[in-house]
């Protein structure tokens, strides 16, 4: 709701949803403020009423990660998706990217994802994570990814205790 009273459209309306803080989400616009990293090929960004923050399942840019390995003593690494997003090295650069272009983008706290995993393939038609159209199908990638996005919710269940 804008200040004088009026409703404002600034997504989908079947993609924004609300946070366990009350808070609403747009996720298209979350994905391409991180789309901006130079290492993020492909982003989904997720969220639930019962939780107080993002997720996100992220296809890192291999073609970057090739060059980036060779140059940074990975090597043995570089034409290896599998390898490359079981390094805990590119994952914390991944995520201090993230960072830095959230904080740059100004996403506000709770717009910013707190967890990432990594997968080997990007999203695709064949896949059946994008439409013809090359928009990402949210219930298909939150079914395929499910298991990806309990396991993030429950390790940060964990670090509380």
């Amino acid at each position: 709701w804008r200040l004088d009273g009026k409703l404002q459209i600034i997504d989908r309306k079947k993609n924004i949803f609300k946070l366990a803080q009350g808070e609403y989400i747009r996720p298209e616009y979350i994905e391409n403020v991180y789309k901006l990293s130079q290492f993020v090929g492909n982003i989904f960004v997720h969220g639930n009423s019962n939780e107080t923050y993002l997720v996100a399942i992220v296809y890192p840019d291999m073609e970057v990660f090739a060059s980036w390995c060779k140059q940074n003593g990975l090597g043995h690494i570089a034409d290896k998706p599998l390898e490359i997003i079981k390094s805990d090295k590119i994952k914390q650069l991944i995520r201090m990217d993230m960072d830095k272009i959230a904080k740059r983008e100004e996403l506000t706290g709770f717009e910013k994802v707190k967890r990432i995993h990594l997968i080997p393939e990007d999203f695709t038609i064949e896949n059946g994570i994008l439409t013809s159209t090359m928009k990402l199908k949210r219930n298909v990638a939150r079914d395929t990814f499910k298991d990806a996005i309990t396991r993030m919710y429950s390790q940060a269940a964990k670090s509380k205790l």
